[in-house]
């Protein structure tokens, strides 16, 4: 059996012509961390990490030079290893998002040997296809962000999409007025999420829920800072909308003290932080005992997004019955040339809804070609 030989990073970038902003982040740039596992027979397996790409990078070396020579189909014992190497130091943040892109690219390179796609590997394929939502309605620095925001989103509604997730947490005003114009724009049958992107305190995050369930909000997202989990826990009692979060509960343990404290009615792990595949199962499992619905967190490459939805075909329905409720995707629609020049298919929407790569793997081919057009400077 072939063992692992090398890993390698890949940071991508694409300056912006207009910057825009969350609530608690400034974008410039466009840049994402690709993860590449190369096998002594020439398999290459591929992930991608969540968070900053210089410390990704660095993390992954660290890990990886206890990769070489490993059975790359040893998902679980080289997760348990990498885990324990930075236990001590790193039960959440770079120790595990660089963790995640590993570990996405161990199971392609499993089910390219296998000859199966991931969700296979997990025990099932209970979809073909799933319903995407459009993430954007960042603040464009320099541009009206009321109407921004409701052309944006009414643009949205036109390609197909039937749901569409704004940015807030500016300013419960201006946020409201965001949210009625979107409302608006989009009209009464399109779902409409929010993410404050914790930029809110308890007190402005009840106020503002309370008075935006009047625009019919399916979840209100990382309202308040991820280490207040009491505010978090008051705030689904003192507002109306359902409380989503977890992009950044990294790992089982996060995620579980938050569940295990009634934080969310709505769990959002990113398999690109949250420990790739081999952990994402078991924050699954975590989520199902809690009776707590799950709702992966999606922004990255065509890589992260293969991941995602090989991710989402094995998830079980939960509860199961003969109409099963089915899950949704999150899609970026940001500016990022890059998202899917970086594989050979593009994985795009067609009427909001995304068809899920069959192919071994991930089901994707990487375009090397776009690797070196993206390539960041050094």
């Amino acid at each position: 059996m072939t063992k692992i030989e090398a890993v390698r990073t890949h940071i991508l970038e694409h300056r912006l012509d207009t910057a825009f902003e969350s609530a608690s982040a400034r974008f410039d740039a466009r840049q994402h961390l690709l993860v590449e596992v190369i096998c002594e027979d020439g398999t290459t397996g591929w992930g991608e990490c969540l968070g900053p790409v210089g410390p990704n990078a660095a993390m992954v070396a660290a890990y990886g030079t206890r990769l070489k020579g490993r059975d790359p189909r040893m998902t679980d014992a080289i997760w348990l290893d990498l885990y324990h190497t930075f236990r001590d130091q790193g039960q959440r943040g770079l120790a595990i998002t660089a963790l995640s892109g590993i570990d996405i690219a161990l199971w392609d390179i499993k089910g390219r040997l296998f000859d199966v796609p991931i969700a296979t590997l997990l025990g099932a394929r209970h979809r073909d296809e799933v319903l995407a939502y459009a993430t954007g309605s960042f603040r464009r620095v320099g541009v009206e962000r009321v109407t921004d925001n409701a052309d944006e989103c009414a643009r949205h509604v036109i390609e197909g999409f039937q749901a569409v997730k704004i940015k807030i947490g500016f300013g419960v005003e201006e946020d409201l007025a965001v949210t009625a114009a979107v409302r608006d724009a989009i009209g009464p049958e399109t779902r409409l999420m929010c993410d404050a992107n914790h930029g809110y305190d308890e007190i402005e995050a009840i106020e503002f829920g309370n008075r935006a369930g009047q625009f019919s909000v399916d979840w209100f997202e990382e309202p308040v800072l991820p280490e207040q989990l009491d505010s978090y826990t008051r705030l689904r009692a003192r507002q109306p909308i359902p409380v989503a979060g977890g992009e950044t509960w990294h790992g089982r343990y996060g995620q579980w003290e938050a569940l295990r404290r009634g934080c969310v009615d709505i769990l959002q792990p990113d398999i690109c932080g949250s420990g790739g595949f081999s952990e994402m199962r078991r924050i699954a499992d975590l989520a199902e005992i809690s009776g707590t619905r799950l709702v992966p967190h999606v922004w990255g490459t065509a890589v992260q997004i293969a991941a995602s939805l090989q991710f989402i075909a094995a998830m079980a329905p939960t509860p199961p019955r003969p109409e099963p409720r089915e899950p949704i995707l999150e899609f970026d629609r940001t500016d990022n040339p890059f998202r899917q020049a970086v594989v050979k298919t593009p994985i795009e929407p067609i009427s909001g809804i995304v068809k899920i790569p069959d192919g071994p793997g991930l089901g994707v081919e990487i375009d090397r070609d776009a690797l070196s057009r993206f390539a960041a400077p050094d």
